[in-house]
């Protein structure tokens, strides 16, 4: 698989950005010392690697030490430079370039970690929220099916009402899955095929289950599959304090 549209124009811009910045530094190669034409090529590093991942922010490092020996220090148009300073500031943005990089990219990850998270919330809060107004059982369990199919990826869900028949997977309390009397490893084979059932349960009350159908070759994470679970519950104990209720 390639990388993403994002990363792709990150690595362009990694591979090209700081070119066109040491280009347009050239003038004052002269007049300004080259810690600080350093410093203004750093800030290119962290641009690149904050739209980017840790690579592409690895080679606008690469690049701005490049281009900084090329252009900005002498001799100049040369891959090589004279003076002790210059040679340690190459050195410093190459290590300084390569540390904010990884950096920026740890952020972004843990941006779209935070994002992950607060989405899920979401969802629990909103459930929760409706359960307590006292709602239909019949519109938390619609609500939770329509959160359960964007949560983890279904092609389809489906409620079931009263009785568990039959012995189908289960998506257990602890987001693993069982198939028969064994746990199966989804992060590392996948749904089991078929449906997979997700039951709604209150105070150890079952009052139906949710059928799950998986778009072939999707993995939700582990964080996806507790929520689900949340949600879930909260689904059993809307029916649960409605009293018993009839198959529909």
């Amino acid at each position: 698989m390639g990388f993403p549209l994002r990363d792709r124009i990150a690595l362009a811009a990694a591979l090209v950005g700081p070119l066109l910045a040491a280009l347009v530094l050239t003038p004052f190669r002269t007049s300004v010392s080259g810690t600080n034409l350093a410093l203004i090529l750093v800030v290119v590093v962290v641009a690149v690697s904050a739209i980017g991942n840790r690579w592409a922010g690895a080679v606008a490092a690469l690049s701005s030490a490049a281009w900084f020996d090329f252009f900005l220090t002498p001799p100049y148009q040369r891959f090589s430079i004279t003076g002790t300073d210059n040679v340690e500031t190459a050195v410093l943005l190459l290590a300084v370039g390569l540390v904010v990089s990884q950096l920026a990219a740890h952020a972004r990850r843990l941006r779209v970690i935070t994002v992950t998270d607060a989405d899920h919330l979401a969802r629990i809060h909103d459930i929760a929220l409706l359960v307590q107004s006292a709602a239909s059982p019949d519109l938390v369990v619609e609500r939770v099916r329509q959160q359960l199919v964007g949560l983890l990826r279904l092609r389809e869900c489906r409620f079931e009402y009263g009785s568990l028949l039959g012995h189908p997977p289960r998506l257990e309390q602890d987001g693993s899955v069982v198939v028969g009397h064994r746990r199966r490893d989804i992060d590392r084979d996948g749904w089991p095929e078929g449906e997979i059932e997700l039951r709604a349960s209150a105070g150890g009350h079952y009052s139906g289950r949710f059928m799950l159908r998986p778009i072939p070759g999707t993995v939700p994470s582990l964080q996806a599959r507790l929520v689900a679970v949340t949600l879930a519950d909260h689904a059993g104990a809307a029916l649960d304090t409605a009293g018993p209720v009839l198959e529909r």
